[in-house]
């Protein structure tokens, strides 16, 4: 997750709320689908309709979700905040170490489980789409600031086709991750 217009910064309470499975999951659920029922969210999630309105509770308190205004009671319609995706805020005291690296764990679990549906579900789709749609990698030689450059290019870019495909019948969500790795280990002192 890059800072970027479309990323809000999680606090160290954020963060640690975040830092729960179910959580993560909803939140995971809600910028890919949109708004949603707290009873539609657990059929999704198959978790119960009580836990999941408890986690939507838990995030709305520290702003990741909120109540959309419409439905009442279990009816409520919630949605992930306005803002694009959390980026956690970079934290002096080291205490949120161990919730950043769960949420980074979580993250890469939660594409490796998206990336087997796609394979699982590839020879479904039209061939179209079948040759554009998959994993690839891309080596490339930085320094620190050209990688953050380029991070920055990409959500640019991405920023121009978050709604290009709006109101085309033939348009689909799509989901792109980033994740730049380093390939050479570390340098010794």
């Amino acid at each position: 997750m890059t800072t970027s217009s479309a990323s809000f910064h999680v606090d160290g309470p954020g963060l640690r709320v975040l830092a729960h499975p179910v959580r993560a999951r909803v939140m995971a659920e809600l910028r890919g689908t949109g708004p949603a029922t707290a009873t539609a969210l657990a059929a999704r999630l198959r978790t119960n309709t009580g836990a999941t309105s408890y986690h939507l509770r838990k995030l709305a308190e520290v702003g990741l979700v909120v109540d959309t205004g419409e439905g009442t009671g279990r009816r409520r319609l919630w949605a992930a905040s306005p803002g694009g995706s959390p980026r956690p805020e970079p934290a002096d005291d080291g205490d949120d170490d161990a919730a950043l690296d769960w949420l980074a764990r979580d993250y890469v679990q939660h594409f490796a489980e998206k990336s087997q549906d796609w394979l699982d579900t590839r020879a479904d789709w039209p061939a179209d789409w079948q040759e554009q749609v998959g994993l690839e990698d891309h080596l490339v030689l930085v320094t620190p600031a050209q990688l953050a450059s380029l991070r920055g290019e990409l959500h640019d870019l991405l920023e121009r086709y978050r709604r290009v495909g709006a109101g085309n019948p033939q348009a689909k969500r799509v989901t792109v991750y980033t994740c730049p790795l380093p390939v050479d280990p570390p340098r010794r002192s």
